[in-house]
This record gives structure tokens, C-alpha cells and sequence, in this order.
């Protein structure tokens, strides 16, 4: 053989080893990309063009001059720089018993350059190898080309490692445990030797993980719990070279890492068990102790993660969050883990609800009160994210859930009110810009943006948000920004099929009025949903019971039931009574409730239905007292209208005595409601009752009960799992 072949083998020596090597690497990195890219959501193309409306920032007017380009709420905030780390570390290698430290299945070291790259340093690296990889092609097709004995050579090594990769060889004997808590046998964890784990290893192990104050058995407890997270995985790039196959081994083994593993890195890094802040896992960084103790926690946060992406139950999912909930301070060492415990948080507390979902959200509200500036952005835009994709729908089982969400994510946004303050803006700029689309075209397409829920609950959280702050807080921009969005939808939807979303809209307005004492005249758009005619053509047959909260736009066969028309004017009725009894104090109620009266006087002249009679003119006589009351107390005083400090001070100490007529009818009217509206909440309780089954959902959290839960829910599905997933393997080959 000549020249060329004597350079052929020396090149295939020197290169082929490598390139073979990394074949898997690159195949695991490539179709992790690949599946990335198919799942990226559909709305990234407007991406461009939302952080545009974010950045801005400015307070222009509601309804300024100017085009308005396409705008939908789904599109608001989609980030691009937090999704590249799905699944991309998954397939993390076992750890080494000997050198304490992870050995991947790639063989790469595990340092801090991989915890720091971003989704967009991840697609240059994807190029990168592309790009070696069709040049080293090139290299090998010429070479194969000009020596034929080369690339026999090179096609029997690429035969063998096919055979390599298809062999799954599983070991029945079975591992114990020796003096020092090893298994005996192979220290060498092979992926192709696999050994099956016992009870009394797993009980060596926990044994001495609790005993001694070394990392020594650290290794085999992770290695076994990487085992146990990734029980039933079909993915040959996470298998563990240890399998269980007793439900005991299983159990045991999730439970003492859950509920220790905090506490053993704690003691090794001999920090507080409470009370820990970010500055403090900072400057462990640099030390030595740090260097040997990460890769072992960084082993047990990724398996922990890996196992919430899993799992389907909502109790092993409760008790898992309740657990990595104890280590978020440990996350601010592992930017990748971060991101990735965000993304399933937001998806869990979105998705979850009864404690499931709360659970989620200590996870994210913690992660925002301890590490803060590292990841509350992401978390302020992904639960705004998650609450407009998920208030789509309302229906009497999930108004609660609804409720629950725009709740924590106003409590979120409070922590940080210089954060928040902007996305709010952005966000209720947005809103104002679809209702101009709206008000200047009025066809039914872009009427339908309106009268959404989607559209309504994002108004009804900004709302929230502005009454939980305002007092301690400078929000008058966005109180009166939100007070004219309101109106402009009140008023764009005249008629009684759109008499909820109009009644919602009063409620929003009493709310802001409440919590800022700035006075807002609701009484035009109340009393406008009186006006329609069809009292004395309704249908008094009964019908099946509904819930009008959970309403927007009535049913034409509901609209002239005798049922929602008393719906109806007991609502207006009620929200009149908030309006009043919010300024039943102040000096000026005389004159507010002159034309309210005007106008209830005359539906009460109109009205066919006795009952609606006698409601509408309790009302009335209890506004004309309380107009009487006002009056007096405003002749005896010697002050001027000037005199603002007076007049703030006017009827005080009888309002905190809670003396004036129309006090004590404003609490019956509650107490009617609260009454009303019982039917209802039984109704609604036993639809989540039923969903509640169904899921499964958490009473609890705590280590005994967690334990009962792992072996009575968890066990069981994930082994069968893993059972016909090995099973699917042997048959392929």
C-alpha cells in the first residue's frame, strides 16, 4: 500500500476514535434542536412587534390618532431567550462513585460555560457542528474514494458501533451492598451492564447518607434516584446503568432524596438551614468545597426537574414542588435549571389548580423574593403569558381557578411595582388599542376582540392590580387609562344580550372607585340596562339554572325568561347599592343620587312585576332617607365648598359608627346575595368536586403523607410503564 494509504491509516488513527465518539453527541444535541424547533409556538413571528409595544412605555392617549396594526393579546410578551432549555440537559451521565463528579455520557466536563449559554449561543453551536460535520464528511468521502482498503476499514468500525448501540443487555444479578455502602461488582457504571438495585442497598445507602457527614455514598443514592426519575423512559439516552423493578426500591429511594437531599447539601456546605440568601451561594462559588459538592446537587436538581416533566399525578407532583421548593436557593448557581424550573412552575400553577397550582406558585413567588433580579422578569411575563392563555374559557367549574390565577399574579406583580409598573402599561396600551381597532371599524370581527373573556379577564386583572396598589403607590396614569378602557367597552355594546359584559364592567368601575376614593359615575350605564322592554313578554316557565357571572353575551331563548330578567335588575339593584353606599358619607350625595333617582323612578313606574316593584322601591326610599340624612347634617355646618380639609372630614365620626340609613339596607342587600347566589356555589362546588376525582388532586404535602402517596400512585403506573417500554426495546431488537 502506498503513500496515500499510510496517510489514510495514520488519519483514521488519529481522528476516527474522536469522531465516532462524538457521533452521539452531535445526534443528541441536533434532534434536541429539532424538536425545539417544531414545538416553538406560532406566535414568535409577531415577537418583533410586541417587544416594540413593550419597550414604549409612553402614556399616550386611549384612543390617540394613528394606524393600529394587527394586535392580539396571545402574542403579548412571547419570549424567545427562556424556551431553548427544554429537554437540552435531560440525558445527563451517571455520577462516578470514585472521583464524586458527573461522568456524561458524552464525556463532557461539566462546567460553568453550560449553565451560562443562551438559546441563541445554542444555535450557533448547532451550526458549528454542522458545518464539522460536513467537513469531516467531505474528508472521509475522498479518502474512501482514493483508497478502497480505508474504506473497508472505516465501514467494519461503523458496523461495530451500529451493533454497539443496538445491544441492550440487562444483568438480573442483583446489587448489594458492601462495607463501605458500594455495591459490589463493577465500579464501572456501563450503560450496557445494568444492574438491578435491592432494598437493603437503598437501605445502606440512606443509612449512611444520614450517618456520616462525607459525600462518599452521595453518588450511588443520585445515581439511584436519576435511576427512579427516569423510570419507564423510552429514550436510550437516559437510561440508567442501575434499573429497579420492586415498587418498595422505587418508593424509598424518591423519598429520601426528596426529603433529606436539602438537608445533606446544607450540612456539606455548611450553610444555614434557613435563612440562606443569594450573596451567600455566591460566594461559595470560588471554593473549593463548592467545585466538589456541585455536580452532585446539580445532578439531584436536574433529576428533580426531569421527574416534574414526567409525571401526570398530582399528588407526586404537589409533594415534589413542596420539596425543590426548601432548594431554590440553589438555583441561582444553575441559570439553565432556573429557566426550566420557571417553565414548569408557570405550567403547573396554570394547569394544576386546588393545591397543586398553589404549590407552583410559592415556587415562583420564592424564586422572585430570593433571587430577584435573575429571573423576575421571566417569571412576571411567563405568568402573564399563562394567565391570558388560560382565561380564554370561563365556565362555572373553572371561574374559581380564574380567579385564583389573576390573584397570584397580582400579588407577583406587587412585589416589584418598578417592574410591573411598565409591563402593566404595555399591557393596558394593548387593550386600548384593540378597542380603537374596534370603536373606528365596528364590524363583527373586530367587535369579537371585545366581548371575549380573554379580553375581559386581562381588564379585570389591571384592575385588581391597580386597586391592591394605588393608595401606597403613584398609579393615577394607568387608574385613568383603565377607567376609560372600561367605559369605551361599556358603551360599544348597547342591548340587553351584552347586559353581563355591561354589569361587569360597572363592577370593575365600583372597585377602582373604592380603592382610589375617586368618585366614577356608574349610574348612566346601570340604569341604561333597565331600559328595555321586555318585562311584560317574558316566559315564566322555568329553566335550567345559570350562573351569570360566568356569562358575556345572553342566549336568545334565556334573553326573555321572567328568570334573567329578576337576574338582571337584582344585579343593577346590587351594584347601584355599592355606588351609593361608597358615597352614603359624603357631602355631595344629595346631588349624585338626584338623577339616579329620576330615572329608578321611572322604571319603577313602568315595571309589570310586582316583585321587581317592591325591590326597585325599597331601593328608592332607602336613597331618598339617606338624601335626607346627608342634608341635614350639611345645613348645620359653616364651612365652604373651598374648605377641602372640611369636606373630607364631613360625617366621619358617623361613619365609623355606621349610622346613616342607607348603611344598614346595603348590609341586607349583601346578606340577599350572599343568599341567592348559595344555589349557585353548590352547583359550582360540585362540578369541581367531580373534576377533583377525576385529577386526583393533593390534600397535602407533608413526609408521611408523601410517602403514601409515592408507593400508593406513583409506583405503580411508572413501572408498568417502564415494563412495556423495556419490553418495546427487546422486541425491536
Amino acid at each position: 500500500m502506498g503513500k496515500l494509504g499510510k496517510k489514510a491509516r495514520k488519519f483514521a488513527k488519529k481522528h476516527l476514535p474522536s469522531v465516532l465518539k462524538n457521533r452521539r453527541k452531535f445526534k443528541s444535541i441536533r434532534d434536541s434542536f429539532k424538536r425545539k424547533g417544531a414545538s416553538r409556538n406560532e406566535g414568535d413571528a409577531d415577537e418583533d412587534h410586541v417587544s416594540a409595544a413593550m419597550d414604549a412605555g409612553n402614556s399616550e392617549g386611549l384612543l390617540a390618532n394613528g394606524a393600529v396594526g394587527d394586535t392580539s393579546l396571545d402574542t403579548l410578551f412571547c419570549d424567545d431567550d427562556n424556551d431553548s432549555f427544554e429537554d437540552a440537559s435531560d440525558s445527563d451521565g451517571f455520577l462516578s462513585e470514585d472521583s464524586n463528579c458527573p461522568q456524561t455520557a458524552n464525556n463532557a466536563s461539566d462546567n460553568d460555560s453550560e449553565d451560562e449559554f443562551e438559546g441563541g449561543t445554542l444555535s450557533g453551536h448547532n451550526r458549528e457542528i454542522h458545518l464539522e460535520l460536513a467537513k469531516q464528511k467531505r474528508k472521509l468521502d475522498k479518502l474512501k474514494e482514493k483508497d478502497p482498503d480505508f474504506a473497508k476499514y472505516l465501514e467494519n468500525h461503523s458496523a461495530d458501533l451500529e451493533q454497539f448501540r443496538s445491544e441492550e443487555t440487562y444483568s438480573d444479578e442483583e446489587v448489594e451492598p458492601n462495607e463501605q455502602g458500594r455495591p459490589t461488582g463493577s465500579d464501572n457504571l456501563n450503560l450496557h451492564d445494568a444492574k438491578v438495585l435491592t432494598s437493603s442497598a437503598i437501605n445502606a445507602w440512606c443509612q449512611l447518607g444520614m450517618d456520616q457527614q462525607s459525600i462518599s455514598v452521595l453518588p450511588n443514592l443520585l445515581n439511584a434516584f436519576r435511576a427512579a426519575c427516569h423510570y419507564g423512559a423510552d429514550d436510550p439516552d437516559v437510561i440508567s446503568s442501575w434499573r429497579i423493578q420492586k415498587q418498595e426500591v422505587f418508593c424509598k429511594i424518591l423519598m429520601f432524596v426528596l426529603r433529606e437531599a436539602d438537608g445533606i447539601f446544607r450540612r456539606l456546605l455548611g450553610i444555614s438551614s434557613t435563612g440562606c440568601k443569594k450573596e451567600t451561594i455566591l460566594e461559595l462559588r470560588n471554593t473549593t468545597k463548592w467545585k466538589t459538592v456541585k455536580p452532585l446537587l446539580k445532578s439531584y436538581l436536574r433529576n428533580a426537574l426531569y421527574l416534574l416533566n414526567q409525571v401526570t399525578d398530582h399528588q407526586i407532583l404537589d409533594f415534589t414542588l413542596s420539596r425543590l421548593r426548601t432548594s431554590i436557593i440553589f438555583f441561582i448557581a444553575f441559570p439553565s435549571l432556573r429557566q426550566r424550573l420557571i417553565k414548569v412552575s408557570v405550567h403547573l400553577w396554570a394547569t394544576g389548580g386546588g393545591s397543586l397550582s398553589l404549590s407552583s406558585f410559592f415556587i415562583i413567588r420564592d424564586m422572585v423574593v430570593q433571587l430577584n433580579s435573575d429571573c423576575i422578569d421571566t417569571c412576571m411575563k411567563k405568568t402573564y403569558k399563562a394567565f391570558i392563555a388560560h382565561c380564554k374559557f370561563v365556565e362555572p367549574a373553572n371561574l374559581k381557578h380564574i380567579r385564583f390565577l389573576g390573584d397570584s399574579v397580582v400579588e407577583l406583580y406587587s412585589l416589584d411595582m418598578q417592574k410591573s409598573y411598565g409591563i402593566a402599561l404595555a399591557s393596558i396600551q394593548l387593550l386600548a388599542k384593540i378597542l380603537q381597532q374596534a370603536l373606528r371599524m365596528k364590524n363583527k370581527e373586530a367587535l369579537k376582540e371585545i366581548y371575549n373573556w380573554q379580553y375581559t379577564n386581562c381588564i379585570d386583572l389591571w384592575v385588581k392590580y391597580i386597586s391592591a396598589n394605588i393608595r401606597d403607590h403613584d398609579l393615577q396614569p394607568l387608574l385613568y387609562l383603565v377607567i376609560q378602557l372600561i367605559n369605551g367597552v361599556a358603551h360599544l355594546f348597547p342591548g340587553p344580550r351584552y347586559l353581563p359584559l355591561r354589569l361587569k364592567c360597572i363592577q370593575m368601575l365600583n372597585q377602582l372607585s373604592n380603592s382610589s376614593r375617586v368618585f366614577i359615575p356608574i349610574a348612566s350605564v346601570a340604569l341604561s340596562s333597565l331600559e328595555y322592554r321586555e318585562s311584560s313578554k317574558a316566559d315564566a316557565r322555568p329553566r335550567k339554572t345559570f350562573n351569570i357571572s360566568s356569562l358575556l353575551k345572553v342566549p336568545k331563548q334565556l334573553l326573555k325568561s321572567r328568570d334573567f330578567q329578576e337576574e338582571c335588575v337584582l344585579s343593577v339593584i346590587e351594584l347601584l347599592s355599592v355606588h351609593f353606599a361608597q358615597w352614603s358619607y359624603h357631602i355631595s350625595f344629595p346631588e349624585l343620587a338626584t338623577i339616579p333617582l329620576i330615572h329608578l323612578r321611572k322604571f319603577h313606574e313602568k315595571t309589570t312585576v310586582e316583585s321587581l316593584r317592591r325591590l326597585v322601591k325599597r331601593l328608592i326610599d332607602q336613597v331618598e332617607q339617606n338624601v335626607e340624612f346627608v342634608q341635614k347634617k350639611r345645613d348645620e355646618v359653616a364651612f365652604s365648598p373651598k374648605d377641602e380639609a372640611s369636606v373630607d372630614s364631613f360625617l366621619q365620626l358617623e361613619k365609623s359608627g355606621r349610622i346613616a340609613p342607607f348603611t344598614q339596607y346595603y348590609a341586607s342587600v349583601l346578606q340577599n346575595s350572599i343568599s341567592r347566589n348559595a344555589v349557585l356555589n353548590e352547583k359550582i362546588s360540585m362540578l369541581e368536586q367531580k373534576e377533583s376525582r377525576r385529577r386526583r388532586r393533593p390534600v397535602c404535602a407533608s413526609s408521611k403523607d408523601g410517602e403514601r402517596i409515592l408507593e400508593n400512585g406513583m409506583a405503580n403506573s411508572m413501572v408498568e410503564k417502564s415494563r412495556r417500554n423495556i419490553k418495546r426495546r427487546k422486541q425491536r431488537t
